[in-house]
């Protein structure tokens, strides 16, 4: 929980106030019972009126006091969590677009969403009830321990028997509880990774009618999570019915033992009342006390949660202070190997990129070509070997300048919520729609929007649900054309397009001023590149042009032989 103090600090005034007035609270209720002692002995039972007018009117005083003093409470106390809460998401935000991709895998998307609503939730109901209620419940069952035996002595000793005895009772059952709450806060990721899985491939589960297998899958980790919520509730909530207990069988025997003084003149009515009336408070605040137990179990299982984002460690701040400078495009791959898990999935790869060159790149499915691609821009980090670009190791870069230089398509393409205008602005922010525009021409897609309704103003749905494959591609590529890029990576992204628009966009393409790197599954899609890297298992095996490798390598002559023949086939057909 310690967390929380740097949340806190920001709000230490607000804080403060609602502290003060917990404390008004706390001393009205406290002295309450003895005014309603002295009504009772030196008003009711002597039959004096004016002490109850007066003691009354002191009684009626002093609960308007609390009541305006919980009030001011509740405004302050909400204003301290409402204000943590947004702290720690904006931090949590920023520290999750610092992560790397390999770090998405310790911490899946379903999880930090559920860190980022449901964890932040709980910390901030903690703070809002801690600072409303949690210091006023153990204050006030020590406070009303010493003022019980300030009215009785003897009638006091029970309460100190009793009150420790439940104190270490419930402090058992919130360690227990902690443990099990972190266990529901990891089955609620879970959960929350089936609904995400499910939403996303919606189409796919109805294609495939796999909705009753979504159900079961579905009911599986809901059923899972209800049983160790259960148990965490029962945990918790067994401190009730023995607080009761404890407490009501403290205050049967204050009856007794007051009778009992009573009758042998050495107590007076009042004050039995009063300790009465102090146990019945104390064991109020027990039941406060232990309600806060469990918002505290689960906000130190946020708590823990949120931490391990936070201090998880991150590449990009360690060069922000590096080299910032405009990039020519000049790429060399010094023996790089990259291992994504067990897997190593480059092998020693070698090969230089000269400035404005076109580099087609081409192999089998999980080559690596598309890890290749990630390590230019320093998604991922080489495991061996180094990149440098223009001759200076990318390492040695700001990761930020670095990778506005960069224009990345890539193999998914991923359109935003928003208007067509929005989407093409990601690459450039402060571009003009002139710039908008002529990027779209140069990805053969500007004749398309400006047919629709509202051409660039046209809203997209989510994930670029009205667009087809082939639409959302020219999107992507007019999005990294507009930055105006040193280095254009294009991960097989004309694969949904027609043979006549790849052609076009790709003839564009090799006007720009900038280096371009284009993986394709197709040879026609990179017969004209200036260079042909070949990748097979992880390795360079070949480079060269194409006439090149059709000439001189039989991986390259195989590959070519395959799709020449696909394509007399279909014709054919």
């Amino acid at each position: 929980m310690k967390l929380l103090f740097k949340f806190i600090q920001p709000y230490k005034l607000a804080m403060w106030i609602a502290l003060f007035f917990t404390i008004l609270e706390l001393a009205v209720e406290l002295y309450q019972p003895v005014i309603m002692a002295i009504i009772i002995d030196d008003g009711i039972v002597a039959g004096d009126l004016s002490i109850v007018y007066l003691w009354g009117s002191v009684l009626l005083g002093t609960s308007l006091l609390a009541f305006i003093g919980g009030i001011i409470n509740s405004f302050y106390a909400a204003q301290v969590s409402q204000g943590v809460g947004y702290g720690i998401r904006k931090e949590l935000f920023q520290k999750v677009q610092e992560f790397a991709f390999q770090q998405f895998q310790k911490f899946p998307t379903s999880s930090l969403i559920t860190r980022l609503t449901n964890d932040v939730t709980q910390i901030q109901n903690f703070i809002f009830m801690g600072l409303r209620i949690a210091l006023r419940a153990p204050l006030f069952i020590i406070g009303g321990i010493i003022m019980a035996y300030m009215v009785n002595v003897k009638l006091a000793h029970i309460l100190l028997i009793t009150v420790p005895v439940l104190l270490l009772i419930t402090l058992w059952l919130l360690k227990k509880g902690v443990v099990l709450f972190q266990r529901v806060q990891r089955k609620l990721d879970s959960l929350n990774r089936v609904i995400r899985e499910n939403l996303l491939g919606i189409r796919l589960v109805k294609a495939f009618t796999r909705e009753t297998y979504e159900e079961k899958r579905f009911k599986e980790v809901n059923s899972s999570l209800m049983g160790d919520n259960k148990k965490a509730l029962r945990i918790m909530e067994l401190t009730m019915p023995i607080l009761m207990l404890g407490m009501n069988g403290a205050m049967l025997l204050m009856l007794w033992l007051g009778h009992k003084e009573l009758g042998i003149g050495t107590a007076q009515a009042g004050e039995i009342v009063a300790i009465i009336n102090y146990a019945t408070r104390i064991m109020f605040s027990f039941t406060v006390f232990s309600f806060l137990m469990m918002n505290y179990s689960r906000a130190k299982a946020s708590s823990s949660r949120i931490t391990d984002v936070l201090e998880e460690e991150t590449e990009e701040g360690k060069y922000q202070s590096a080299v910032c400078e405009k990039i020519a495009g000049e790429i060399d791959f010094d023996n790089v190997s990259f291992r994504y898990g067990d897997d190593l999935v480059l092998k020693g790869l070698s090969f230089s990129v000269k400035a404005g060159e076109t580099i087609g790149i081409l192999g089998e499915t999980g080559s690596g070509k598309s890890s290749l691609f990630q390590l230019i821009p320093r998604l991922y980090e080489v495991t061996s070997g180094r990149i440098y670009i223009d001759q200076k190791n990318i390492k040695l870069r700001n990761v930020e300048n670095l990778r506005q230089q960069i224009g990345l398509v890539p193999q998914e393409a991923h359109l935003f919520s928003g208007t067509i205008k929005e989407n093409i602005l990601w690459g450039k922010e402060d571009a003009s729609l002139e710039e908008v525009m002529e990027a779209a021409k140069q990805a053969e897609i500007h004749e398309f929007i400006m047919k629709l309704p509202d051409g660039y103003d046209t809203l997209i749905g989510q994930r670029g649900v009205n667009f087809s494959g082939g639409q959302k591609q020219r999107l992507s590529i007019a999005r990294a054309l507009v930055r105006k890029p040193s280095i254009l990576l294009l991960d097989d992204s004309t694969s949904a397009l027609d043979a006549r628009t790849e052609a076009s966009i790709l003839s564009t393409l090799k006007k720009q001023s900038c280096t371009i790197l284009l993986i394709a599954q197709k040879v026609s899609s990179v017969k004209e590149a200036d260079s042909i890297l070949l990748i097979h298992e992880g390795e360079l095996v070949a480079k060269g042009s194409h006439h090149d490798l059709l000439r001189e390598n039989s991986y390259y002559q195989k590959i070519y032989s395959s799709q020449s023949e696909g394509k007399e086939a279909g014709c054919v057909g």
